[in-house]
């Protein structure tokens, strides 16, 4: 059972329905600069930025909700995500991912 614990202040609420439309906003415009980025270069730091995008979703939804679960899922993420950029720069520059 989640609590609303910042729902009984509607400035909070409208704020946290505005960050949310916001960050949604990011992610259509970098899915899109995904798709269509003329260079490979553009690709990966849009790549990078949705999945940053997606923690931010993640850290808002568990403010919303009050739960401490999605914020370890959003580290779970920003782990995830950071090590793949990491991995595709490397496979991108070299040629191979692992020595």
């Amino acid at each position: 059972m989640t609590t609303h614990l910042f729902f009984d202040w509607p400035l909070l609420a409208w704020a946290l329905n505005f960050a949310t439309g916001a960050v949604g906003l990011a992610l259509l415009l970098t899915g899109w600069r995904l798709l269509v980025g003329p260079t490979v270069t553009d690709r990966v730091l849009a790549l990078d930025t949705m999945y940053v995008n997606v923690v931010a979703l993640v850290v808002l939804q568990g403010l919303r909700e009050g739960s401490g679960l999605l914020f370890e899922a959003a580290m779970i993420i920003a782990l995830l995500g950071f090590a793949s950029t990491v991995a595709l720069a490397r496979y991108l520059s070299r040629g191979d991912v692992l020595e």
